[in-house]
């Protein structure tokens, strides 16, 4: 049997979120699933070693610079091609576009399991795709996504960046796809200072290459903290994942890192200052803190100058406690 899950939401953060369906259906019917989402999703980088993936199809479209090879009518023509090409038995569809509920039609695929058609508007990223298994296929799906990396490059990663098990080894997730999402580097280096008088740290910095966040990693390696700290912006996601694997805890922004080492079993504190809640708490592994003044936080919250270091330091410490 060839199974298809179409999730075609952006970014490295969804697709964590959508790993355990993809999970429970590859347990329910005995067989791998094949996956079709963005190349955005990073999901060629770190699922290689996921044992419920089976082929990872990669959709082309919604490009910002360039027109994809899904794109328009054309475009849906080459991914029925593409798609007959595998001889799917089934496709769990994680959205309700009719574009995609035609398509699979059209690829000849027997059985369609898709979200109720033009429901878009509202749809809660989580409870949507847990409603749907168990109304299709009664599947109850737990939100707790994991991540699995080679035992062996974890091991290899250990000694290749001297990580020493004496020392509590923290990632620090400065990066984040908006500004408003990024935590200022003084509130960073104040609870570095914080943890650093309680405990022997070694700090790895995790960000992006564009100007901003370079900037906020530049703060902070220009500091007493440069000799403790390790910048992961020249790494790759296939590099960087058995670093986080290393790592006792995390303190990240709401971004792609929080997602990432929370799905790794990290115990990961997410920085929320301007996105709904229900991306930093999903996961048991998850620890928000919000901004001060703040009962929730969402869009257009921009809270991020109100996140307090010495909340983050205090749920460090009843985390290691």
């Amino acid at each position: 049997m060839k199974i298809l899950a179409i999730q075609n939401r952006m970014g490295i953060g969804d697709m964590v979120i959508f790993l355990p369906f993809i999970e429970a259906i590859s347990k329910k019917f005995k067989t791998k699933v094949s996956i079709l989402v963005k190349e955005n999703s990073k999901a060629v980088q770190f699922l290689g070693d996921n044992h419920y993936i089976d082929k990872i199809i990669i959709l082309d479209r919604d490009n910002k610079n360039r027109d994809g090879q899904h794109d328009g009518i054309s475009g849906s023509l080459n991914l029925i091609n593409d798609l007959k090409k595998y001889n799917f038995d089934k496709a769990f569809i994680f959205n309700s576009s009719y574009r995609f509920n035609l398509i699979a039609r059209i690829s000849r695929i027997k059985e369609i399991y898709q979200y109720p058609l033009f429901k878009k508007k509202n749809q809660h990223v989580i409870k949507a795709a847990q409603e749907f298994l168990k109304k299709e296929i009664n599947l109850s799906v737990d939100s707790n996504p994991q991540i699995s990396i080679n035992e062996e490059l974890s091991k290899n990663a250990k000694i290749k960046y001297k990580i020493d098990e004496k020392q509590l080894n923290i990632l620090l997730g400065i990066g984040g796809s908006g500004n408003t999402k990024r935590i200022s580097s003084k509130i960073f280096l104040k609870f570095m200072q914080l943890v650093s008088s309680d405990y022997d740290c070694r700090f790895f910095l995790a960000t992006g290459k564009n100007e901003s966040e370079q900037k906020i990693l530049n703060e902070i390696l220009n500091t007493e903290f440069k000799n403790k700290s390790f910048a992961l912006d020249k790494l790759n996601l296939k590099e960087t994942l058995p670093i986080i694997k290393n790592c006792n805890i995390s303190i990240c922004n709401d971004s792609s890192f929080s997602h990432l080492s929370s799905a790794l079993g990290i115990q990961t504190i997410v920085l929320m200052a301007d996105t709904p809640l229900l991306y930093g708490n999903y996961s048991p592994k998850m620890y928000p803190i919000i901004p001060d003044e703040e009962k929730s936080v969402t869009h257009k919250t921009l809270g991020k100058e109100k996140i307090n270091p010495n909340k983050i330091f205090k749920k460090l410490k009843e985390i290691l406690d």
